[in-house]
C-alpha cells in the first residue's frame, strides 16, 4: 500500500527508483511507496530530475511543484508534491498501483 501524507499544503510519499532502465515508468507499488524505473543514470542529478518529471507528467503538474526532500543520493526517496491533496494524488496514482494508494 502506498502511504501518502499531507503537510503544509503538500503531499509526501516514498519512491523506490531503479536508474539505468530501458524505459522511464511507474511499475507499481513497493512496500509503502511507488516503484519507478528511470532511463537516466544516477549521475549529475539526472535520475532525480527524471523522477520528478515522470511524476509531473502523470499528475499533469509543472515539474516546479515537485521536489525530492530526502534520498537524493539513494534509490529510496521522499517526493513532495505542492498544492494538492492526498486524495487527488491517490486518485492519480491508482491506475499505476491499483487500489493501493491511500
Amino acid at each position: 500500500m502506498v502511504e501518502l501524507s499531507e503537510k503544509n499544503g503538500a503531499v509526501l510519499f516514498q519512491v523506490k527508483a531503479q536508474p539505468r532502465s530501458s524505459k522511464s515508468r511507474i511499475t507499481g507499488a513497493y512496500d509503502r511507496g511507488v516503484k519507478v524505473t528511470l532511463k537516466a543514470a544516477p549521475v549529475d542529478d539526472a535520475a532525480n530530475e527524471e523522477c520528478c518529471a515522470l511524476f509531473a507528467k502523470v499528475f499533469g503538474f509543472p515539474v516546479s511543484r515537485l521536489c525530492i526532500v530526502s534520498g537524493r543520493s539513494s534509490r529510496n526517496k521522499t517526493l513532495r508534491v505542492e498544492g494538492t491533496s492526498a486524495e487527488e494524488v491517490s486518485r492519480m496514482l491508482r491506475p499505476y498501483v491499483g487500489g493501493e494508494a491511500s
